[in-house]
């Protein structure tokens, strides 16, 4: 095709002159990038080789003219950020199962691979947060214990406490049948209720070492709170960061193509199998787009009868839904009164059986309705005619409503019949139910171990009795009719998010009465992660409706925060509401658990006594209110122009765009671009500086 010239020299005597002084637009450019250029690497400018090569030589001979102290400032700064990116990039390197998720993102795409980053994510937060009540609980007792430090333990005072109130008969019938280990093992009772595994091992006031006493309830308390705030500000810094991506990413659809099709490939890719990794990611992602692109025309199309046809479908089945849930609800609210009303009997006047049942009879209810619901949700939500976006994230919300209004169930039931005296003069001396529930916090630990414990192996039972099984039936009796409408299964993201959303619930609320099931919760998700990969590997096909990566990523986070926000309110209502109990535990002298605060607080000097009671008094709680009000309006008001700055420039660059179509029949002046989007020279200048100020906002 041949190319009008439209300027006398040639081009490589033309690329050195665009950021000449002499031209207006071109000076303003130069003043601006400069002045950057200390902060700012060259290479995030969008701009040719050529202009880079003239911005590194303009850095350089500003250098000449700084002093020793400003260049030594400058010459560190950028060691420092180069240090910074050698280190970021050896530790890509050093991530948790980097390899075996880059394998699932090639061959099942961004949004499966999602969900075992989701999972990565998990292992690391359950190994901090039992690193965090290691630190502070279980080591000082470890160090006084066996003598590694000159430590001793300082025992509970009983003053003022009714004798009959401490009284903690711990059963021994495990002894008996060699069937009541396994019991044991599974519902946490008889050797292991003693161990440091539940609450009520830890019945001592503090340790005392030489030179001050270790105030152990304090510390316990203190664990709580913060693997509650590490969580929650964890969990809120990775979804800024989804949300900032899908700000950016969410507005222009044709811009998604773009940067896929010609900004996509990883050039640093050497690796033949890596390759092919990376065409099947990017050729999963561009089928992602295209598949909401169809849904969203097909909405478009829609008539006025078939919206309204389609909105009543969707409020009946709707009703259907919360049929569902209120049936779940009430069958665990039977399910948990039932066993509770008769867990005490004595395990030799029931079989094996019976007794199993009757302890894991509330686990049973709630791992049935959390494997029925989803699938009836599933049937339920292909009617109405969801894009595959918002379909996986309405399923996700149900289900996350299901499965974690289950434990909230399970959890205030639990703690109607701990505060529940009817009349009892016992429980009203106590505080609670000390017939039923001696060491209740005890007690609601082991819920929370029988919870995890059967997810556990009904995770792995489905993986090996019903996935494997259907694999080898669609493989080889596929001539059977039953079979072929049966299928391979495909990876359901939502049910399997939802799994370990479930169980990371469990974890952060059974934490406080079970200090170790952190540790539980890391090796059961490491093992979960393998066992998923091998299901996904060898048992499912890829999904024919695909997911975005970027969306979902930031709406795992948002149901990982719901179920934090779930779990702080009954551990809340436990710490300050229900009597602690006063047979085991660090808080038998304390009426509640939040009561060792003020009892520290009392110990402090009086200055700064006094400035504690300022802090939560009322006087300062309501101007601080104020204060955060006025910071949360100015953060909105701030996010509201950023947004209209990112339209502004999106404008900017499309009205760009449309210029780069007219200026070669114009005779402007033609830049470094390609033919097809060459556009006039302070346009150009105008399109680099908007896409930078894009990303900035």
């Amino acid at each position: 095709v041949a190319r009008r010239r439209t300027t006398i020299l040639p081009r490589d005597k033309q690329s050195g002159t665009l950021l000449k002084p002499a031209d207006s637009y071109g000076s303003h450019l130069e003043g601006g990038i400069t002045k950057n250029l200390s902060s700012q690497s060259i290479r995030k400018y969008a701009l040719n080789i050529s202009e880079k090569r003239r911005l590194r030589d303009i850095q350089e001979t500003q250098m000449k003219y700084l002093s020793e102290w400003d260049q030594w400032k400058q010459y560190s700064s950028k060691s420092w950020k180069r240090f910074l990116e050698k280190a970021r990039e050896m530790t890509t390197h050093l991530e948790l199962w980097r390899q075996d998720i880059r394998s699932i993102e090639g061959k099942f795409g961004t949004g499966i691979q999602s969900y075992f980053s989701f999972l990565r994510f998990l292992v690391l937060l359950n190994l901090v947060i039992f690193l965090i009540i290691f630190m502070l609980v279980l080591l000082p007792i470890l160090l006084t214990k066996y003598k590694i430090t000159n430590s001793t333990f300082v025992l509970i005072p009983f003053k003022d406490m009714d004798i009959q109130c401490t009284i903690y008969p711990i059963s021994s019938s495990g002894l008996i049948y060699f069937y009541s280990y396994i019991i044991d093992l599974l519902s946490g009772t008889g050797f292991l209720e003693e161990t440091s595994l539940f609450y009520g091992h830890y019945t001592i006031h503090g340790i005392k070492f030489q030179n001050f006493t270790y105030d152990l309830p304090l510390a316990y308390l203190i664990s709580t709170i913060a693997y509650l705030a590490l969580s929650l500000l964890w969990i809120v810094k990775r979804s800024v960061e989804g949300f900032k991506i899908n700000l950016i990413r969410s507005e222009e659809h044709f811009q998604s193509y773009c940067n896929k099709i010609f900004a996509g490939w990883d050039f640093c890719i050497t690796n033949r199998s890596m390759a092919d990794l990376k065409h099947s990611s990017l050729r999963y992602e561009l089928r992602a787009d295209l598949e909401e692109e169809r849904i969203r025309q097909k909405i478009a199309e829609r008539t006025s009868e078939e919206t309204i046809r389609i909105y009543s479908l969707r409020l009946f089945l709707n009703c259907i839904v919360l049929a569902v849930l209120a049936a779940c609800f009430y069958a665990i609210y039977i399910a948990t009164i039932f066993s509770q009303e008769h867990m005490k009997k004595e395990i030799d006047k029931m079989v094996f059986g019976e007794n199993l049942l009757i302890l894991y009879l509330p686990s049973i209810v709630i791992t049935l309705a959390n494997f029925i619901t989803p699938i009836i949700f599933a049937k339920i939500i292909h009617y109405e005619d969801y894009s595959p976006g918002f379909e996986i994230r309405l399923t996700i919300l149900r289900c996350v409503f299901m499965r974690l209004a289950t434990i909230c169930v399970l959890v205030f039931t639990l703690g109607s019949k701990i505060t529940s005296c009817d009349n009892d003069t016992l429980c009203e001396l106590c505080g609670y139910n000390q017939k039923l529930y001696p060491c209740w916090e005890t007690q609601v630990g082991q819920e929370m171990y029988k919870l995890m414990i059967f997810d556990f192996i009904m995770i792995l039972a489905v993986t090996i009795f019903v996935d494997f099984p259907r694999k080898l039936l669609v493989t080889h009796c596929s001539s059977w009719k039953l079979i072929r409408c049966w299928g391979q299964q495909e990876f359901a993201i939502p049910d399997n998010v939802l799994g370990i959303v479930y169980g990371q619930t469990i974890c952060w609320i059974g934490a406080f009465f079970s200090p170790l099931l952190p540790a539980i919760a890391t090796l059961k998700f490491i093992i979960i992660f393998y066992v998923k990969e091998l299901s996904l590997l060898y048992t499912c096909r890829p999904s024919p409706r695909q997911f975005r990566a970027s969306n979902s990523n930031f709406f795992f986070l948002l149901v990982l925060l719901i179920g934090l926000c779930l779990a702080i309110i009954p551990l809340t209502i436990s710490v300050s509401r229900i009597p602690s109990s006063k047979a085991c535990g660090p808080f038998t002298s304390f009426n509640t658990t939040w009561d060792v605060v003020p009892r520290t607080v009392s110990t402090f000097p009086s200055s700064l006594q006094s400035l504690v009671h300022g802090i939560t008094s009322e006087a300062f709680a309501v101007p601080f209110f104020m204060i955060i009000c006025l910071v949360m309006f100015y953060f909105i008001a701030l996010a509201g122009a950023h947004k209209r700055v990112v339209v502004q420039l999106r404008e900017q660059l499309s009205l760009v765009r449309k210029l780069s179509r007219t200026a070669p029949r114009e005779g402007v002046d033609l830049l470094w671009l390609p033919l097809s989007t060459t556009v006039p020279k302070p346009r150009l200048r105008e399109a680099a500086i908007a896409e930078g100020g894009l990303k900035e906002a």
